[in-house]
């Protein structure tokens, strides 16, 4: 069956990222992590960005199957207490910012009298919330802290020069929506990935 419609610019970046990755970690293979739970998780937080930034979510069901892989892979690298209390940390971080970003929102709306009945004010998704803690179970304890510092950073310097670029096409709205989870998933690539470069 033969479609008109062409490829899109999604597909594209997604086949390219695909195949430079691939042949990055070919060449330089992640330290301390076998190849194949290298790929595997790089592939599958490349799913997890993909759907952020088309849909603004990040599902359960692959936070759940990221879980069982940073458990895993954290193990290897940390040990079962660093681990788990690495992955503690990530979730109950993101959930105490999670918790801040819905009152400031619920303020906000009421400051400017809409009627939100019904409809739950969030400044972040509880999926990211899920994520930090599969942040945390790679990462472990202390490492975790670095990773939100460097999430952090990432999306302090993305969301400004956003707010550049729309501020110069005079599209600035209220509620702009950034997505975080590409934050928090480069915290982790720099930090398993790319940590030989920098350090």
């Amino acid at each position: 069956m033969h479609c008109s419609r062409g490829r899109g610019m999604r597909l594209w970046v997604v086949e390219l990222t695909s195949i430079l990755a691939s042949a990055w970690l070919i060449l330089y293979p992640a330290p301390r992590m076998d190849l194949v739970s290298s790929f595997i998780l790089l592939y599958y937080f490349l799913l997890v960005v993909v759907i952020d930034v088309e849909h603004h979510l990040i599902l359960h069901s692959t936070s759940i199957f990221g879980a069982v892989m940073g458990i895993w892979i954290g193990i290897q690298l940390h040990g079962l207490l660093s681990t788990l209390v690495g992955g503690l940390a990530g979730f109950g971080a993101m959930l105490g910012l999670y918790a801040l970003g819905m009152l400031v929102m619920r303020l906000l709306h009421r400051v400017q009298g809409d009627n939100q009945e019904g409809q739950e004010a969030e400044g972040l998704g509880f999926g990211d919330v899920n994520l930090a803690g599969v942040i945390g179970l790679l990462l472990g304890w202390p490492g975790i802290v670095l990773g939100l510092i460097i999430t952090i950073l990432l999306a302090g310097v993305a969301s400004l020069a956003y707010l550049g670029y729309k501020g110069i096409r005079r599209e600035i709205k209220a509620e702009m929506a950034i997505p975080y989870g590409p934050f928090l998933v480069g915290s982790v690539v720099i930090l398993l990935y790319l940590r030989e470069l920098f350090w």
